[in-house]
């Protein structure tokens, strides 16, 4: 069995990747892709990861999660979406670092399903509108427990991920920037669910219709009617076009609420958020999804 974890991050794309997924559900089942829905799994992946912080996992916990989430369907893959899965969004940066319980959890995940195939899709985003977040919904913002011996030039995703490599080196990890998603949200798609760019999939364009207008959607979608034979990277460079035309500006535009922040702190993150996505591309056994 295959089992897709797509494991968030938290506040990139808010459930909308499994929501485009159920979209497809049926089709999907066709070529051996089962997707439940997130009330079957969510509760019992938090209780069982959150217990193995105690004890074991019995030898039956394998089968009885998966009879629980399968519900009779037969199926090759899996797909799983809960951005809990490295714990919640109250601990999700801790002395500097994000996500510093995603190694163990996921390690813990390997022993839940030792003989199986298990592959993470995790979405990123620049630390620059995250932490303003993270630091209002944290369970500790003082800056003792959040950041630690660290500011928020030191924050890297590579160093996260490099630790979950360590950790659970049988996991292969998939990442984006979320910055990247509305043009590559089919690909996304594509790549969690193994279904050739020949397979049309009805929530292919659902990220872009959030932001776009609707007469650029209905523009956008009548030129790919008339252009059948565009390839993924042409297709990408038009939305791209189009959104310079018809993004609904408000749903581009990100808030930063962050005391003691200046611009110029803003723009050097950014600049290391860039140089760490190069860094992610060399970390053995992670692929990047890039436009």
């Amino acid at each position: 069995m295959q089992l897709i974890l797509h494991a968030g991050a938290h506040y990139t794309e808010e459930d909308r990747l499994l929501k485009s997924l159920l979209t497809d559900k049926a089709l999907l089942a066709i070529h051996g892709t089962f997707v439940p829905e997130h009330s079957v799994y969510r509760g019992l992946f938090r209780d069982t990861l959150n217990a193995m912080h105690k004890t074991s996992a019995s030898d039956s916990a394998r089968d009885v999660l998966l009879d629980a989430i399968l519900e009779d369907a037969q199926a090759e893959r899996v797909i799983l979406s809960d951005a809990n899965f490295f714990r919640t969004p109250a601990t999700a940066m801790i002395d500097g670092m994000l996500y510093p319980s995603a190694p163990v959890r996921m390690m813990r995940m390997a022993q839940l399903f030792p003989d199986d195939e298990l592959k993470i899709f995790l979405a990123i985003r620049n630390p620059a509108t995250l932490l303003p977040i993270l630091h209002q919904v944290s369970a500790d913002n003082s800056d003792t427990h959040f950041w630690g011996d660290k500011d928020p030039l030191d924050v890297r995703w590579s160093d996260t991920l490099t630790l979950l490599r360590d950790s659970a080196p049988e996991i292969d990890i998939t990442v984006w920037c979320n910055e990247d998603a509305p043009l590559i949200w089919g690909n996304i798609l594509r790549e969690m669910t193994v279904l050739p760019p020949t397979v049309p999939l009805a929530g292919e364009f659902d990220l872009l219709e959030t932001i776009m207008k609707p007469e650029g959607m209905a523009r956008f979608k009548s030129y790919l009617a008339a252009h059948p034979q565009i390839t993924g990277i042409q297709q990408q460079r038009v939305i791209a076009a189009f959104l310079d035309k018809f993004a609904i500006e408000d749903a581009l535009e990100e808030e930063l609420d962050m005391p003691d922040w200046t611009d110029e702190l803003v723009e050097q993150m950014t600049e290391i958020y860039d140089a760490d996505v190069a860094q992610i591309q060399q970390i053995p056994g992670i692929r990047m999804l890039l436009p």
